[in-house]
């Protein structure tokens, strides 16, 4: 946890599987590893089920708050949606449409998955791009997602590298899912997370040996979504209260995204200041000629402003100030030794 101005920034993983449905571990198992790695709190999706809810398994472990939501998908096992903060489950069985009204009726939230999945060179493994677009209910998606991304540079001459390396295949969001999120939140605020798709998969090699690729441990180390919260989270105090705190803060876009392996992003900070106004990721703030985006990395870093989906600026350094001269959306991608670091979530400016 960091405090930035008004704010309290918390870390954490979205998008895990336990033995709920395909994962290798159960979630205490998982949480506990979460201790172990300076995480804040951890959502679990598991397939097409809300019953580690239904047995009490959400809660403060340790250090850890742990929330449990589903990934719901249709009859062909596409169009897959994260669903949270709901206490009853939605069949799979309905159109995508229908499921994304279903949750927004029951008061939950929902993202979706791996939105733009593509890839040819292994066949044995399919793609679950989400192709209902037409759906206005959702509330964000998930612009950046380990697993597709490993999965999508995957073939039969180098897998076995990257069944060693997995961390090594964390590159950047794609370009794609970017300008659909920027042209989403062109019409309305549409949130972006980063998910991991945690699975702990035991995988046999040359039929004879098991080995554990894609360790919780391990890509616990990689993708992580920080939320900005105006109270601190109790730890180990009222879990529920917790939760509805990280909840809002994700249904309200006051997020970024970051590569953890680069480096702890905690200290990042963004903030749309003019002469009446202030606010953080997330926010809304009026037009105003003094309108300045401040923004703050700690590291020497390039960081390159996004307006309306298009790069406008960009600065070197580890604190950096631009003139919004337009209204419109601005968002901010960070860059460490020119590997993508950071992507925020948007300021809309009216």
């Amino acid at each position: 946890m960091n405090k930035i101005k008004n704010y309290y920034s918390y870390s954490g993983v979205i998008h895990i599987h336990s033995t709920y449905s395909d994962g290798s571990r159960d979630i205490p198992d998982i949480a506990s590893i979460a201790n172990e790695l300076d995480i804040d709190f951890l959502l679990f999706t598991d397939h097409n089920t809300l019953q580690p809810k239904f047995n009490g398994l959400q809660g403060w472990y340790d250090k850890v708050l742990v929330g449990i939501g589903c990934e719901i998908n249709d009859i062909s096992d596409q169009n897959h949606y994260l669903a949270f903060d709901i206490d009853k489950e939605v069949s799979w069985k309905l159109p995508p449409k229908e499921y994304v009204k279903k949750v927004s009726g029951l008061g939950g939230f929902g993202i979706i998955a791996h939105p733009d999945e593509k890839r040819t060179s292994m066949p044995e493994y399919p793609t679950y791009p989400w192709t209902v677009w037409d759906s206005k209910e959702f509330n964000g998606i998930e612009i950046w997602n380990q697993m597709s991304e490993w999965m999508e540079g995957l073939n039969h001459l180098n897998k076995f590298y990257r069944f060693i390396h997995p961390r090594k295949s964390v590159t950047a969001p794609k370009q794609e899912t970017l300008r659909k999120w920027d042209e989403l939140n062109l019409e309305r605020k549409v949130v972006g997370i980063g998910g991991v798709d945690a699975h702990g998969h035991i995988y046999k090699l040359w039929g004879l040996f098991k080995v554990i690729i894609f360790r919780y441990k391990v890509l616990f180390k990689t993708i992580r979504t920080h939320v900005l919260l105006t109270e601190e989270l109790k730890k180990g105090k009222d879990y529920e209260k917790g939760l509805r705190q990280v909840y809002d803060a994700l249904k309200n876009a006051q997020c970024y995204i970051s590569n953890f392996m680069l480096g702890d992003a905690d200290n990042f900070r963004m903030i749309a200041i003019s002469e009446n106004e202030e606010v953080t990721i997330g926010g809304m703030i009026r037009f105003h000629k003094s309108l300045r985006l401040q923004v703050s990395t700690m590291l020497k870093t390039k960081n390159i402003l996004i307006h309306n989906g298009i790069a406008v600026n960009e600065t070197i350094g580890d604190k950096t100030e631009f003139l919004l001269q337009k209204r419109g959306v601005y968002r901010i991608e960070v860059y460490l030794d020119k590997r993508p670091w950071i992507f925020s979530n948007h300021i809309h400016v009216v």
